[in-house]
């Protein structure tokens, strides 16, 4: 089972979010549990003193004079490095002090005149899908740094990356979503292998994916978008797909 933990010293926002919490689990059946909720740093880390791959609710603007919530996190990545970080804040943009603190928090949720509960409730969600993918077989995962987040995509579900337009930088692409994030696509091309082509230097698509070809404008159909085909990717193409196209 997994031990959830709030620190938050509003007395009100904590209830919201320990409620939310517990009825998402309910409702779910996740395999979790709330095991404190506190309105101090010290009465979390005595709480969770042997917790393994926790998961912590943590308010950024606690009342006291030694502790906020980055420093609460940062000796919870001490004691428990797998654990998943959620901050709580008033402040939209705080990613870049847990960037600071290399503490890779999973999400942010901002206080407002809005009740916590519906926000918390779609980040538990979220954190068991990602503990889902985590339990899968690593070689059907690929995993990457966005910002400062490691999200864990399904091999299945990619269907092409690109180069980006900042340097060093490539676009991943599925049906739903696209991440950018630091590499190059030899680097790509070499650890994933045959199940993705380079159609171009610019392009490293998954073979399965692909939906049309037009040979004679260089191009291909790969979920609905289109992709660059050069010369050597024509090549690569016909050994690759048994010159079937």
């Amino acid at each position: 089972m997994i031990g959830i933990y709030i620190c938050d010293d509003e007395d009100a926002v904590r209830h919201q979010i320990q409620t939310a919490l517990e009825w998402k689990i309910f409702v779910e059946d996740y395999d979790m549990k709330v095991v404190c909720s506190a309105s101090g740093p010290r009465e979390l880390l005595d709480a969770a003193e042997k917790e393994k791959r926790g998961i912590y609710f943590l308010d950024v603007e606690l009342k006291d004079g030694e502790w906020d919530g980055f420093r609460l996190g940062r000796e919870l990545r001490q004691r428990d490095p797998y654990g998943t970080l959620v901050y709580i804040t008033g402040y939209g943009d705080l990613a870049w002090r847990t960037f600071q603190y290399h503490l890779e928090a999973f999400d942010y949720i901002v206080k407002g005149p809005e009740p916590a509960g519906p926000a918390v409730s779609r980040c538990l969600e979220e954190i068991h899908a990602r503990l889902l993918v985590q339990r899968r077989d690593p070689a059907e995962m690929f995993t990457l740094r966005t910002g400062d987040m490691v999200r864990h995509v399904l091999l299945s579900d990619i269907l092409f990356f690109e180069t980006a337009s900042t340097p060093h930088h490539v676009v991943l692409h599925t049906s739903g979503s696209r991440m950018d994030f630091s590499g190059s696509l030899n680097e790509l091309e070499a650890q994933l292998g045959s199940r993705f082509i380079r159609t171009h230097r610019a392009c490293l698509v998954a073979a399965d994916k692909i939906e049309a070809v037009d040979l004679k404008q260089n191009r291909l159909w790969v979920g609905g978008h289109v992709c660059l085909l050069s010369r050597a990717g024509k090549a690569e193409l016909r050994k690759k797909m048994g010159g079937n196209r």
